[in-house]
Formats: C-alpha cells, structure tokens, sequence
C-alpha cells in the first residue's frame, strides 16, 4: 500500500510542538484507475448499466468526483501522517464516514421536528473525528471553487465551518444539552432555513402522486425508467426477508405486521453517486392503516463495508454490528441521529445485506450550487459544522458506552481549545492541499473515461 501512495509526499509542518499535514499534490493516473475499477468491478456483474451511470456522474466536475471516490479518501487516510490533534480518546469515534455537502439536508425526524441534518450514513464507521471535518472541509473548498468563489474565501469558510464545530463542542461539554440539539427554522437563516421550510412544505400524498398510482382501489408503484419491475423471485425473496427486517426494529419501536404489509416493489435506479452499481429498491407497505392514502415507501439499499474500514479495518468490532452491513449502517443512524426513523432497520436476500429506511416525503437534498456568495456559504457552513459536532457529541458513552466510552465533546474540546488557531491551521492546509489532489485524480479519471479504459 505504502507503495501505491508513494505518489504523494508528505510534509511534516511543526507549528506550537503540534504537527501538521501538508501533503504535495501529484498525477497518479494508473493509481486512481486501478482504485476505481477495484472498488467498482465487484457490482459490474449485477447492475452495470448504474455503474455507467456513475462513472458520467463522476465526469460533472471534481466535486462530483470526490462524491464517488470516498473509498479513494480513505485509501490515502490510510498511510498520510495523522493530526496533531488526535489522541486515544479521539481516534476511535462513531465517524458519518462520507461528510460531504451532499450528505446534508432538510428533514422531518420521527418527532415532527423540521430540522436541517444529515442524511446518509451508509459509511458510518469507527475513526479520528478530524476525519470527517477533513472530508467536508475538501468538499467546501471543491463546491466553492465550481461555484466561482475566490480560493482565499473559500478557506475563511472552511474556517467558519470548523470555528462552528468546536464552539458547538465546547458548548456540549460538560451537559447533555447535545441530546435535545435541533437545528430547525427558528435558529436558522438563509439557504439552511429555506431548505427546512421547503422539506415541511412538502406532503405524503405528493411523494405518492410521484412514485404511485391507484389501480382500482390499490395503490401500486409506476413503472418509470427510474423505478422498474423486479422478478417474481426476486419480488419472492423480498418479501421473504421482512420479517427479519421486522425483527431488527426495537420492539419499542415496532409496529403491528400488517403495517409492513409489502403492496409493490420496484427496483430503483439512477439515486446518489457512490452506490450507484449496488442494488436499491423501493417498497410500497400498507403504512397505519388499510387506506391507500397514508401507505409508505421503504428504501431498501444494499450495503458494503464501510470505505472507512480500508484505512483503519476492524476498529469497529464487528460483533457491534453481527458482521452485518446493513445492521452496520443502521447503528450508525440511531447513533448518529436524534428521534430517528422507526422504520430504519435491516435484513438479508440472497446472501446480501440491506439497510431499510423511509423514503421520507420531507427529505430535501442540500443544493451547494445556491451558495453563491461568500455570505452564503459562510452562513451555510455555520450551521454545517454545528451538525457534525451534533453527530459527534450524541453518539459517544451517550448513545453506547460499549462502542465509545468517553465523552468525544469533551476530549475534542480539551484537546483543541489551547491551541485552536493551529488546528485550523492543519485541517485548511490539508484540506488545500488534497483538494488539489482531488482535482489531479479528477484530471486522471475523466482522461481514462474518455479514452474508454476499462473502469469497472
């Protein structure tokens, strides 16, 4: 592995005895080739029309790259030097694994609260939270790159972003206030608030006018280039499988078999950027009662291992999630989030894990390309840094003291609050400079896409 990186070189930056990452960019074509089509070649075999699908997403910009590449990330995470400001505390904590711009959104949670969150933690992983402020603070400077914005304002966002972070962490040390920690309309401005208005704005019956019909007096789903019929064994197997789905939701939580009821299925194509090539599925289940106007959509996605897990394999002890991918990533909601899903669960077909959720009517994906002034994406990034502090702070010893022991918002707080000019510092100059990185590896993938190497 060391000498699959040996492309980048690593320089050791001592600044107030804490050491710093600068990592000089550098083309490593044949590398980035070889990593994508590894990490994709295994899903060619049942879904290669989405992997093409992924690969022209990928060519959209370096943003859109680094979307589909986590696994990429996580690859050089694995041999460049660590932070300054890491320590046995703060190494080994519950990670959202893919935090991005993208990952954010508007969302009602299971208490009828309209909040801005995040919204996908398929890589929900054990690892150094500076991970995850390293991850978002290359996707700021990449989307405000393509949205026009100047490289030093670019940095003054990141910084705000993480000034968000640690003032949010600071603020939860010593209480439980994190548990009770919403983000919604009435502490939110500018394109966050519009983003919660918008997601409360929107209705049951218009996602169902969007993904179903009424055949006489059932309701079924359409068949659409996005949503396509399954096989009657693969219709079979789903089915079959709901009751260990069922059984995976805390009785707490549990609703009568008849709400899980499944009416229609469909195979979904075309969602999100780096799952594309897995299987993913909607199911339309009868919902609380027999009227056809209050069913809901479960998504039904299969799951891989976390691409965290390539730089820092089995720190999460695979007896937390019974060696189960989908029971993996479901963790990682519950822990990750406050009054989560009740529907989020998982099960198995055919020997693949999946992780099912609501397709939520009041999800909204975050739309970067509307920060288009440095006021907006300061404001934006704000409340981006307080969510990931949230996710941090509520999924330490407050959620499972058997998978993080400690406090993380008082460790990260203690660990950073002496010297927090130099650990913005390191995270902006890595940040820098693997958005450069990024940029090289785009360059490398789009001229391997053009020339029609074998990607996956």
């Amino acid at each position: 592995m060391l000498k699959q990186i040996s492309g980048i070189v690593t320089l050791f930056i001592l600044t107030l005895g804490f050491a710093s990452t600068s990592v000089a960019a550098t083309p490593r074509s044949t590398w980035v080739e070889n990593e994508i089509y590894q990490y994709n070649h295994p899903y060619d075999s049942q879904l290669p029309q989405e992997l093409a699908t992924k690969m022209q997403k990928m060519t959209a910009s370096p943003f859109a790259f680094y979307r589909g590449t986590a696994h990429i990330f996580y690859r050089d995470m694995q041999t460049l030097p660590g932070s300054g400001f890491v320590n046995s505390s703060t190494n080994a904590i519950w990670l959202e694994g893919d935090m991005h711009l993208q990952n954010l959104g508007g969302m009602r949670d299971s208490n009828d609260n309209n909040v801005f969150d995040t919204t996908d933690f398929d890589e929900g992983y054990l690892g150094p939270y500076v991970w995850d402020l390293r991850r978002m603070a290359v996707s700021i400077l990449l989307a405000a790159k393509e949205n026009g914005l100047s490289s030093s304002d670019a940095q003054d966002i990141v910084r705000n972003f993480l000034d968000a972070y640690l003032n949010k962490m600071s603020d939860f040390k010593g209480t439980n206030d994190e548990l009770s920690y919403r983000l919604q309309e009435s502490n939110t401005n500018g394109v966050v608030k519009d983003l919660i208005q918008q997601a409360a704005a929107n209705s049951r019956s218009s996602l169902l006018n969007k993904y179903t019909l009424l055949n006489s007096s059932n309701r079924v789903f359409q068949t659409t280039s996005e949503l396509q019929p399954v096989s009657s064994s693969t219709y079979s197997n789903i089915t079959g499988a709901m009751s260990s789905y069922i059984a995976s939701i805390s009785s707490s939580k549990r609703y009568s078999n008849s709400y899980y009821t499944v009416k229609d299925i469909r195979l979904k194509l075309g969602s999100g950027t780096g799952s594309l090539g897995k299987y993913r599925y909607y199911l339309l289940i009868e919902g609380p009662s027999s009227t056809t106007d209050d069913d809901r959509i479960l998504e039904m996605k299969q799951e891989g291992s976390s691409a965290v897990a390539i730089a820092v394999p089995g720190l999460l002890p695979s007896s937390v999630y019974g060696n189960h991918q989908g029971a993996r990533v479901t963790i990682a909601t519950k822990a990750m989030l406050s009054n989560t899903d009740p529907l989020v669960g998982y099960t198995t077909v055919s020997g693949i894990p999946f992780m099912l959720h609501e397709k939520s009517p009041y999800q909204v994906d975050f739309d970067y390309t509307l920060l288009t002034t440095k006021s907006k994406f300061m404001d934006a990034m704000g409340y981006a840094g307080k969510v990931v502090a949230k996710n941090h702070a509520i999924s330490d010893q407050d959620y499972d003291a058997s998978i993080v022991s400690e406090s993380v918002d008082k460790q990260v707080t203690d660990i950073t609050s002496p010297n927090k000019g130099v650990f913005k510092d390191e995270i902006v100059n890595f940040a820098l400079d693997y958005a450069t990185q990024v940029e090289y590896d785009y360059t490398s993938f789009v001229n391997a896409y053009n020339s029609g190497v074998t990607l996956y």
